[in-house]
């Protein structure tokens, strides 16, 4: 046992200095870039331009260069035909392949065809993708650096692959770069770009994407800070083709104004600013950010039935919400001019007496007040009670309403009946 272990100790592993350094030259003369870019170039010269035999070249070749260290080498030579120096131009003394997007045909179904070569390599070398991203990036920021048609089949394939998944919509950080922007090439590219991705998928799923990486609201940064109007986009967008677009920023804008519109409501509600100044104000922003007053009408309702901490108790809290409706009525009347409006604020009540159970004895009450307020009036409330209700507990609701509505049908017997409700 003794000289068993007096075997093993000289050979034990030693490091000596200069076979490290040894291993670290012969590692620099193994992974070069320019070798990696012949063996890519030579194979693709090999395939041709058909992509199912790129695409299985590629597949095979995974097995045995270093596509995890070589990733936007690779990716570089299939979109640009060889490795990119900073700012988007080709070296001169390289050697590159007419196999890639640049080289071909400036169409969608050719760059959908090499869309697929992209998803095939990256489903089945998954590392791949977070270098893809980086590259796609990178290939934005070079958008000066190549010609128009080439960016315009990079814009082609961007989306196409923004549809299928390949791609996060987060690599469009990159077309806010201010020089692109400046330029008008932003702009340009996102038409090309958002044009293959709606005809892939459409402005829903587009819209999807988009908010998940919170970039619903930054479309209009493509242009400078001077022309970063909802007109000013829309008219770009439309005239390019692309209509649903510019409705979808149109909307997104309006929601924005809309919420801010009901943050500085509760703002004014809550510092108790007199009725005039709120009114003056909420009609100033249905101006300027073309607000119906049927959204405002839900926005007020909103705002006045959050600005009180609600008893938890059926039989007070009715009586509760009758004396705090009265108080906002006059703003409330302010903004019921069409009898649309007036339909929108009796299902936003129905909604509300729903959703919150101690309120659902009070619909009847809170309909009345406003009627004798005049918030409300004879035909919206009929037409609501004949065929404009919500299902969410209409038969509680107009069980509740019948004897009103009732007494509405036979009015010419006079107003002196309206007592029994109001009280």
């Amino acid at each position: 046992r003794v000289s068993f272990m007096n075997n093993q100790k000289p050979q034990k592993p030693t490091l000596s200095g200069q076979r490290f350094k040894t291993r670290k030259r012969d590692e620099k003369e193994r992974f070069d870039p320019t070798q990696f870019q012949d063996c890519i170039i030579q194979g693709l010269t090999e395939t041709g331009t058909d992509l199912e035999a790129v695409a299985k070249f590629l597949d095979a070749s995974g097995a045995k260069l270093d596509y995890r260290r070589y990733a936007e080498t690779l990716f570089d030579i299939l979109v640009a035909g060889g490795m990119l120096a900073p700012g988007g131009t080709l070296a001169d003394d390289m050697t590159r392949t007419n196999v890639c997007v640049f080289a071909a045909q400036e169409d969608l179904e050719t760059m959908q065809a090499f869309a697929q070569v992209f998803n095939k390599l990256i489903r089945r070398y998954k590392y791949l993708e977070k270098g893809f991203e980086d590259e796609v990036k990178k290939l934005l920021l070079f958008l000066k650096g190549f010609t128009e048609s080439e960016r315009n089949k990079l814009a082609m394939l961007t989306g196409i692959l923004l549809a299928n998944g390949t791609l996060n919509a987060s690599i469009l950080n990159s077309l806010y770069n201010e020089n692109l922007v400046k330029e008008g090439v932003s702009a340009a590219f996102a038409v090309k770009l958002f044009k293959s991705w709606i005809n892939e998928k459409d402005i829903n799923a587009v819209a999807v994407s988009l908010r998940k990486v919170n970039m619903d609201n930054r479309l209009m940064e493509l242009f400078p800070a001077n022309k970063q109007s909802v007109e000013h986009f829309s008219k770009y967008f439309t005239e390019a083709g692309l209509k649903e677009l510019s409705e979808y920023v149109r909307n997104q804008q309006s929601i924005g104004a809309r919420k801010e519109l009901q943050k500085e409501l509760q703002e004014q509600m809550s510092r108790g600013d007199p009725f005039k100044d709120i009114i003056l104000y909420v009609k100033e922003e249905m101006k300027k950010n073309n607000i119906s007053e049927q959204t405002v009408v839900a926005i007020i309702w909103s705002s006045v039935m959050s600005t009180v901490e609600w008893n938890k108790k059926e039989e007070l809290v009715a009586e509760q919400a009758i004396k705090h409706l009265k108080q906002y009525s006059p703003l409330l009347a302010a903004f019921t001019t069409q009898g649309q409006s007036e339909l929108t604020l009796l299902l936003k009540i129905q909604e509300y007496c729903y959703d919150n159970i101690h309120f659902m004895k009070a619909f009847q009450k809170i309909v009345v007040l406003f009627y004798k307020a005049e918030v409300l009036s004879e035909e919206p409330i009929l037409k609501w009670y004949k065929d404009a209700h919500l299902a969410k507990g209409k038969s509680v609701f107009l069980e509740q309403m019948k004897k009103f509505v009732e007494w509405l049908k036979n009015a010419e017997e006079g107003n002196q009946q309206l007592g029994s409700y109001v009280d």
